[in-house]
């Protein structure tokens, strides 16, 4: 196989260490909103405080564009493969933190390993995708989605099963998948070799304009539907009756939707067009939390997955969309791309909580809702997305 071909083949083995190694770091990064009542009780929280803890679980993000410049110069695969070891350990020490400042503090340290992680991690997978990019970017995302599946049911039931204190003993697994990692990637590149050392940053920035305005409104328009579902939506449902467990696992019924959502996502926008994608997605996931909203019981489990899987198949497209559109730049213009999206999403965390503290979590639930359907407009402004 010549070298030409090698670079435009799906490497299947590396896409898919790097989706599972997603999938163990976002398992260890999605414990916080299940834990977030037993704080709230704990340390007599409001919503609000509570709600800001996932700041500083995000606010290392902001750092992501430096990294991802630094990436397209610089060789760091080992931000991917220590990521999981580094995050799994900080997460799993919440459970014996004295207090809030405690908290605070490893949420802090998971927030920096996370930033490096998905800085380059996900170019790393686009560059082993070969000409499938919307494909890698699916299966980039499923891993990401497995992962935020599989956290909240870990931690209920490990908290469940022997207590805040018993958290520590989970650490051991996010060391075998950085082990696991080097293994398979110690050889890997992380961009394409004949791509060169990228433009300098104030030039990328000024090409990336068209592009990243319209998307900066996408971004943040989608930042309070995620904010409402991925944050508050156990606090929302504990409030509304269920039990601890059954609140929790309502968050990981939503992601496992969302793992589907992010593969169809990817691979549909490969053939039918990201822009078509983006508009279904951002118009039938609005209308599926109004439904939501306004019926009860069981049949609101039912719903977690229609929203799961629309809200949540948007990422790969975008992703993908990120990427193609600049090649020489790819690792800054994806940390440009994450830190827009958990910046924004730290302010709309901290929106949504002070909007339920006020008016209750189903009327903030209602507005973001409504400010996702506001969005739609942006996505035309997209120029030529691909097909």
């Amino acid at each position: 196989m010549t070298q030409a071909a090698e670079r435009e083949r799906f490497q299947t083995n590396r896409v898919i260490i790097i989706s599972a190694g997603h999938a163990l770091h976002d398992t260890y990064t999605t414990f916080l909103p299940p834990l977030l009542p037993a704080f709230i009780e704990k340390l007599s929280l409001s919503k609000t405080e509570a709600g800001l803890l996932s700041v500083f679980l995000q606010a290392p993000s902001l750092l992501q564009p430096a990294i991802g410049h630094l990436a397209d110069r610089v060789n760091l695969k080992y931000f991917v493969i220590f990521a999981p070891a580094v995050s799994a350990t900080m997460m799993s020490m919440l459970g014996i933190a004295p207090g809030y400042a405690m908290l605070a503090l490893l949420l802090l340290i998971a927030g920096f390993s996370s930033a490096g992680f998905h800085s380059v991690a996900p170019v790393m997978a686009g560059t082993l995708s070969g000409r499938s990019l919307g494909r890698g970017m699916g299966f980039w995302m499923l891993g990401g989605e497995l992962g935020r599946t599989l956290g909240p049911i870990v931690v209920v039931s490990v908290v469940g099963l022997v207590s805040l204190r018993g958290l520590p003993w989970l650490i051991i697994f996010g060391v075998m998948a950085s082990a696991a990692l080097y293994s398979m990637l110690k050889e890997a590149p992380v961009r394409p070799p004949d791509t060169g050392p990228g433009l300098p940053w104030k030039q990328a920035l000024h090409k990336m304009k068209p592009v990243m305005a319209p998307l900066t409104g996408i971004i943040a328009v989608r930042a309070f539907m995620l904010s409402a579902l991925i944050i508050y939506l156990p606090t929302f449902l504990t409030e509304e009756g269920a039990s601890f467990w059954l609140a929790g696992a309502s968050l990981s019924l939503y992601e496992a939707a969302g793992v589907a959502g992010a593969l169809c996502g990817g691979w549909m926008s490969d053939r039918l067009g990201r822009r078509f994608v983006l508009v279904i997605s951002m118009i039938a996931s609005p209308l599926s939390m109004f439904v939501f909203l306004a019926v009860g019981g069981w049949i609101r489990f039912a719903l977690l997955l229609v929203l799961g899987f629309t809200a949540l198949s948007i990422a790969p497209v975008i992703m993908a969309l990120v990427q193609e559109s600049f090649p020489e730049n790819r690792a800054f213009a994806n940390g440009i791309y994450m830190s827009l999206s958990f910046g924004l999403r730290s302010g709309a965390v901290v929106f949504v909580g002070a909007l339920g503290d006020s008016f209750g979590l189903s009327f903030a639930f209602l507005i973001c809702a409504v400010i996702m359907v506001l969005g739609v407009p942006f996505v035309v402004l997209l120029p030529g997305a691909r097909r």
